[in-house]
């Protein structure tokens, strides 16, 4: 990966409290579970569903905020991305 994301290189290690511990905050809202994989917003602790589920829901929050980075949710992953620079930081 090129280090020249500075969304990447700006965000935090400190991720704020995840909005949900317990799945997609938006497919639980609509009474679903339908997702595949959880990411979490580094600015705001959002948590979508992955670009594999249905309703892509990280990526609706990232287009309604401009929020550029998120984490993986899931257990044992630690990996970000930037959706401005498409960048994936390991």
């Amino acid at each position: 990966m090129s280090t020249s994301c500075a969304h990447l290189r700006d965000a935090t290690d400190q991720a704020p409290e995840p909005s949900r511990a317990d799945g997609c905050e938006d497919c639980l809202a609509a009474g679903e579970h339908a997702w595949a994989h959880l990411r979490m917003c580094t600015e705001c602790g959002h948590v979508g569903c992955c670009d594999s589920s249905p309703h892509k829901h990280a990526t609706a929050h990232y287009h309604e905020t401009s929020h550029p980075v998120v984490r993986s949710f899931e257990p044992g992953e630690s990996w970000t991305w930037c959706y401005v620079d498409e960048k994936l930081r390991p």
